[in-house]
């Protein structure tokens, strides 16, 4: 449906010119970007003439979606009003600040976590399912260079009166909100619970993904329990552990919404988590939020964007970080230069993150959010570079050994594994080991929550269409139906 403006959207038409998109075009364009979050679209060429010459106004997500489909084309974000939708439905900016003062990121932060629990209740996706496809690398440009010149605040402490409005309420205050004229004195016993709910949050996402429904109470933790911290008063020093642990917290809602497809929400907690970081001068985690960045960035085929975020995340903890976090750096930097497709890059950063990562050792002061990486996670994305490089034999070397280690806690990586292996498998020519390897990462995937997941899955399907009418592969395909036509 649609809404008249008075007269033609002039602003629409110049853009699309200025883009080469065609009528025709910008309809395909935004029903497959309606299509990539579960909604159906039949825009037509007839539809965009509307929209440029009789200045309709598509409803729900349209205007969203037209935007970032022209963003898309262009390389950059386009505003709403740049093509004369303002007045559609808003979509909040919020989370995509990366603000310098302190105050202002608390604020940035709490009204983020907000806005995800005002998405839940509206229900079917909410509001980041009106900001479907509005994922924008660009917008990490700001967050990164700021994060390089300035990685530590100066200072912290915050006195918050009793006369600041308390929009958030702490659950000790009650559900009546008793109490919430009164501002909260921050201890490190509230610290320690948030980081207490950090680590039983990256357990679960590791074992069943980020989709799974204990995953998926990290926002409400951040609203209700990190968010009324950050207001509250605290000193210099318990505020840098309050927004570390917040960071912590942050950038794992970031890294749960990439793992279930949710780019365009994973893109603002990941900005808000390197704030926090900044403001907790914690330059290591600063380093590993960029480095989910770098991941995120890959992922979505920005190979040399990759590059940049782990290389910003290498530059500025040179001499800080554990060798262990250096080498998983390097490692990032690997995935994105495969990706850009640069062999040879690629190969000298894996081979610097090995040589990190056998300096490691027990002793070393490593952060507990790395508990994750060792030798099997470096072979797992080693083999995931040269999948990308299009060497199976190197996959299949490092393949073998990031599968030799216990999977029992890291579910999700050993599924993302095994599709990696079939791969290499069917490209060095043997499908009966492919489609072995594929039925074993189906019995994987259906344990867990994770739409990446499904995605590696899909990948392997796609590259065996041409033995399709191989039983082999029939077979494989039917036990994959399940998991590909279960809801997002």
């Amino acid at each position: 449906m649609s809404r008249e403006q008075r007269g033609p959207n002039e602003k629409l038409g110049t853009v699309l010119a200025l883009a080469g998109i065609s009528n025709a075009g910008l309809a395909r364009r935004v029903n497959d970007l309606g299509a990539q979050r579960g909604l159906t679209l039949r825009y037509d060429k007839t539809s965009v003439a509307r929209w440029v010459s009789k200045g309709m106004v598509p409803q729900g997500a349209a205007p969203h979606l037209i935007a970032a489909a022209i963003g898309q084309k262009l390389g950059r974000p386009v505003p709403l009003h740049e093509i004369g939708l303002a007045d559609a439905d808003p979509a909040p900016e919020v989370g995509l600040a990366f603000p310098r003062d302190v105050g202002a990121a608390v604020k940035s932060a709490t009204e983020l976590y907000r806005l995800d629990l005002a998405g839940r209740r509206a229900g079917s996706g909410g509001i980041w399912q009106s900001l479907a496809g509005s994922f924008a690398v660009s917008a990490y440009a700001t967050p990164a260079s700021r994060w390089l010149i300035t990685p530590a605040d100066s200072s912290v402490a915050r006195d918050a009166t009793a006369d600041e409005p308390r929009e958030l309420v702490h659950p000790a205050e009650g559900a009546d909100g008793a109490n919430s004229g009164q501002p909260l004195k921050v201890g490190h016993s509230d610290v320690v619970k948030l980081r207490e709910a950090a680590e039983d949050a990256r357990r679960w996402d590791s074992k069943y993904g980020g989709g799974d429904w204990r995953s998926s109470m990290v926002p409400e933790c951040l609203r209700v329990e990190a968010a009324p911290l950050l207001l509250g008063s605290y000193s210099d020093e318990v505020g840098r552990s309050l927004f570390g642990a917040s960071a912590e917290l942050t950038r794992l809602a970031g890294w749960m919404a990439f793992d279930t497809g949710q780019q365009e929400a994973a893109q603002r907690y990941y900005i808000q988590a390197l704030r926090l970081a900044r403001a907790a001068a914690d330059v290591p985690l600063g380093g590993y939020v960029l480095a989910s960045m770098s991941l995120q960035a890959t992922y979505r085929g920005f190979g040399d964007e990759g590059v940049d975020l782990a290389q910003a995340a290498l530059e500025r903890n040179r001499g800080l970080a554990t060798a262990r976090t250096m080498s998983f750096f390097r490692l990032v930097e690997a995935r994105a230069h495969a990706r850009a497709n640069d062999a040879q890059a690629a190969g000298a950063a894996l081979r610097a993150a090995e040589g990190w990562l056998e300096r490691a050792r027990d002793g070393d002061n490593d952060p507990s959010w790395l508990g994750f990486y060792g030798y099997d996670r470096f072979a797992a994305d080693a083999a995931e570079c040269y999948r990308d490089l299009k060497a199976p034999r190197q996959v299949r070397r490092f393949t073998e050994q990031a599968l030799s280690r216990p999977t029992e806690e890291f579910v999700r990586s050993h599924g993302l594994r095994l599709v990696v292996s079939a791969v290499a498998e069917l490209e060095s020519g043997n499908l009966d080991a492919a489609c072995e390897q594929g039925t074993r990462a189906l019995e994987v995937a259906g344990r867990i929550s994770s739409a990446r997941t499904t995605e590696y899955v899909k990948d392997l399907l796609h590259r065996l269409e041409p033995y399709g009418d191989e039983p082999r592969v029939v077979e494989l395909r039917e036990r994959a139906r399940p998991l590909l036509m279960a809801p997002a």
